[in-house]
């Protein structure tokens, strides 16, 4: 009996760190958080563009590094699960595959106030801030009990899968523009015309100074 009962729990070991190894890997988080955004939506849980999203999740051992707290990187790929969220519950995503576009991060500023913990649980807080006259703006929270522990802004534009980009003037009229969004802080505009590297048809030598 003895054996019997060391080879189940032999099994069952085997299979928590099956489960495990799944949802430690990024791209299995995001299949998960894309499931459960769909599953939200046939619930009729969809989302107001000016809304605030928000998903729960655990620090695991791969997202801390040798200081045992997580690694300051794997905020920002963490962050992109609460912009699935966001996108497919206020119909955004929907509308971007019907259109053949497709969004990409051209900047983005993270700041950090508390260090999240292994196996500690905290909300990705997401919502749409304001646009300029080329880009969307984002922005992502990580949040314990109601308070701030990291906060990232994100400038996205829309791309074309044909080749090309999409202006403002044609996502909002296919997707409307977002009613009730507050005005971009003015640093926030500052911050992404000071940051902007060259566009890709000109030339970006990497030189010091």
């Amino acid at each position: 009996m003895r054996g019997h009962g060391g080879f189940a729990q032999r099994c069952s070991l085997i299979v928590r760190s099956w489960l495990r190894s799944i949802l430690v890997n990024v791209i299995w988080r995001t299949l998960l958080v894309i499931l459960g955004a769909r599953r939200r939506v046939r619930r009729g849980k969809t989302l107001d563009a000016s809304a605030v999203s928000s998903i729960r999740l655990t620090t695991l051992p791969t997202d801390i590094d040798i200081l045992r707290h997580m690694n300051n990187g794997r905020y920002l790929s963490l962050f992109d699960l609460g912009r699935w969220d966001l996108l497919i519950r206020t119909g955004l995503f929907d509308a971007m595959k019907e259109h053949g576009w497709y969004a990409v991060v051209s900047s983005e500023t993270v700041t950090f106030r508390k260090s999240l913990q292994l196996w500690q649980r905290f909300d990705v807080q997401s919502r749409f801030i304001g646009h300029d006259d080329k880009a969307v703006f984002l922005e992502h929270r990580a949040v314990v009990d109601g308070e701030i522990y990291a906060r990232v802004i994100v400038r996205s534009r829309m791309l074309r899968r044909t080749g090309g980009t999409v202006s403002n003037e044609e996502l909002f009229a296919a997707v409307g523009k977002p009613e009730g969004v507050p005005e971009i802080d003015a640093w926030v505009h500052d911050w992404a015309a000071a940051s902007a590297l060259p566009p890709v048809r000109v030339k970006a030598p990497s030189v010091w100074g």
